[in-house]
């Protein structure tokens, strides 16, 4: 029987929720995690800087674009690398590839559409008039925010589909040769 090495108890006297029956990495889980969380409150001072009393523009400036934009980089890096420890000791499904493309194309999706005006894409070229960030820009933001989603939802290690679970190089397609 499997013992705890400091207090001589059997595992299974802990409760189950604080076991690691499946062997994943909790530490890397946890630092994903954590990262997550502050790249969220990084976006959120970018995002609502008047609830901080960092706001001294009427607009959304610049700094304040750029500030979401790491933030956004942050908890989208942090949530790849929380998803990716799921995949612990095992190989990437074709779904999880394919879904870490989609958060990179969410990202810069995101990134391309908040700086519009800036790079000179937007309504409201830097130069010429005073940047706005506005409702296309937005949208561009959203639409970017679904592709990551959508990303990370298909790098959950599913179990049933050889598709998902990281097995599809096992399958050998039969070839009939007539």
């Amino acid at each position: 029987m499997v013992t705890n090495k400091k207090e001589k108890e059997p595992l299974t006297s802990i409760p189950l929720p604080f076991r690691n029956q499946n062997h994943y990495p909790l530490n890397r889980i946890r630092t994903g995690i954590i990262v997550t969380i502050i790249g969220f409150l990084i976006f959120l001072i970018g995002a609502r800087p008047d609830a901080l009393g960092f706001d001294r523009s009427p607009v959304i400036g610049y700094i304040q674009i750029a500030v979401m934009l790491i933030g956004i980089a942050i908890f989208t890096s942090g949530g790849y690398y929380t998803l990716n420890s799921l995949w612990h000791e095992r190989k990437h499904s074709i779904a999880a590839e394919i879904g870490a493309r989609f958060i990179s194309t969410g990202y810069v999706v995101i990134a391309i559409s908040a700086m519009a005006d800036f790079i000179g894409l937007g309504s409201h070229p830097f130069p010429i008039m005073t940047p706005f960030f506005g409702i296309w820009q937005a949208r561009g933001v959203l639409l970017g925010e679904s592709f990551i989603a959508i990303g990370f939802l298909m790098m959950l290690p599913y179990s049933r589909s050889p598709l998902f679970n990281g097995t599809h190089n096992d399958i050998v397609p039969t070839v009939r040769h007539n």
